[in-house]
């Protein structure tokens, strides 16, 4: 019997660290949701998408290499305060601790970043959020790819510069940005104002304030001042209001263009016909034609598990939470494998986040083949290809379309911007750059 215990002690060291084999250790996973209050609609959807990839893994997979996810929700509805105290309630959860936390929130995010370095949690401001944290020198815990909201404005003008003819032709039009006014919305503001030095346009920005169903004013103003395009910063019920007022004085919607988060099926049904032609950024496709659906309806929807309705698997905003959870996954399995363990802890994830690519061919092999684009991640930069595309509603189809090709951000404008506002932000926190050699 000794003989025989040391040869399965023996066998078992040899065994690798990370297995497929079930664990008893769970991967604490926190999903600050917003299922109430007035940007529910828009929550909603994010949220079932997210929880229903990770979901699926677990049940699919057994986790990720064997440990299983322990999603713990808690409902911020939206707002600063209560996502600070959903953080720190968190934090401690379980035995690996939060992993990462997922904002989805531009005002809990910025509240966030610096207790991110002390809990050593990694923050996933996924396309929001500080923009300036897409310096991995001076926010090694932030982590916004796949592309910040001044790279998102950048691409918006190059796209108008294109249907006007030519970025010379934009001297002398009228711009105008429709924003929530909020940190959120104010992202893009200082972006815009450069593009505007650069190309000659005029720039003007109009504040929503929150929720954003009074706006009326906004849009008497935009008929008495014509921009030849607007752009909106919005989120949950001013899109919608916003689309509607836009319809009721006929401005043109193939020359409205919303950021990613203001274009989903929520902002524009609605409308109704009228919503036809709106325009919103985008870094993913829309629909459920994808392996990675089939499975979670295969696994969730199909032993009555899913989070959501299944006729709604495929939404903008589901696909949203979605990739979100996707490279979030990734980012765990890349630590796993730089640490040898599957029992990882944040700053491990955090490691993973930094080191994380995902490629055509592990797209592929995610059942994601053509759904996003390739991201790869370094010490320096966070944001990762800072790419973006533009899709549209087609009201009769009751769908949206990507319509554009996938444009390169104007670098020399945001990385000014980026350098000058971590280094005032470094300076106001007493933060050393790191060196990424």
């Amino acid at each position: 019997m000794r003989k025989l215990t040391r040869t399965i002690v023996a066998a078992l060291l040899t065994l690798p660290l990370i297995s497929g084999v079930a664990s008893a250790y769970e991967l604490v996973m926190p999903t600050l949701d917003y299922r109430t209050g007035p940007y529910a609609p828009n929550g909603i959807p994010f949220a079932n998408g997210y929880g229903d990839y990770l979901n699926m893994l677990n049940e699919r997979d057994g986790g990720i290499n064997g440990a299983r996810i322990s999603l713990v929700p808690c409902e911020t509805g939206y707002n600063t305060k209560k996502g600070v105290e959903c953080y720190e309630n968190l934090k401690a959860e379980g035995q690996s601790g939060a992993l990462v936390f997922q904002p989805l929130s531009t005002g809990i995010t910025y509240q966030l970043i610096p207790k991110a370095s002390v809990d050593e949690i990694p923050i996933f401001s996924m396309g929001y959020g500080r923009t300036s944290a897409a310096n991995g020198k001076v926010f090694p815990w932030v982590f916004n790819f796949p592309a910040t909201y001044w790279s998102q404005a950048t691409v918006f003008v190059q796209y108008i510069g294109q249907e006007e003819g030519g970025m010379d032709k934009l001297k002398g039009k009228k711009i105008a940005l429709v924003y929530h006014n909020s940190a959120y919305g104010k992202e893009p503001i200082r972006t815009l104002e450069k593009a505007a030095e650069k190309f000659g346009f005029e720039f003007m920005a109009l504040p929503v304030d929150h929720p954003g169903q009074e706006q009326k004013a906004t849009w008497l103003q935009i008929r008495r001042e014509k921009p030849d395009w607007v752009m909106m910063w919005g989120w949950g019920v001013m899109n919608q209001v916003a689309i509607k007022e836009a319809a009721s004085i006929r401005y043109p919607m193939d020359r409205f263009i919303g950021v990613w988060w203001s274009g989903s099926e929520n902002d524009v049904l609605p409308a109704g016909d009228a919503a036809d032609g709106y325009l919103s950024g985008a870094f993913h496709q829309p629909g459920d034609d994808f392996g990675a659906h089939r499975d979670i309806k295969k696994h969730l929807y199909d032993k009555g598990l899913g989070l959501g309705e299944r006729d709604r698997i495929g939404e903008v905003l589901y696909n949203r939470g979605l990739v979100a959870a996707m490279w979030t996954s990734e980012a765990i399995r890349k630590a796993m494998e730089i640490h040898g363990t599957n029992e990882v802890r944040g700053k491990h994830v955090r490691d993973g986040f930094e080191a994380l690519e995902v490629n055509e061919a592990r797209l592929k092999e995610l059942g994601l083949e053509g759904f996003t684009i390739p991201i790869k991640i370094t010490c320096e930069n966070h944001e990762g290809p800072g790419q973006v595309a533009l899709q549209q509603w087609d009201a009769k189809a009751g769908k949206w379309n990507l319509v554009s090709d996938f444009y390169e951000p104007l670098r020399d404008i945001t990385g000014p911007l980026i350098a000058e506002d971590s280094a005032q932000y470094a300076a106001e926190n007493s933060v050393t750059e790191r060196s990424c050699n």
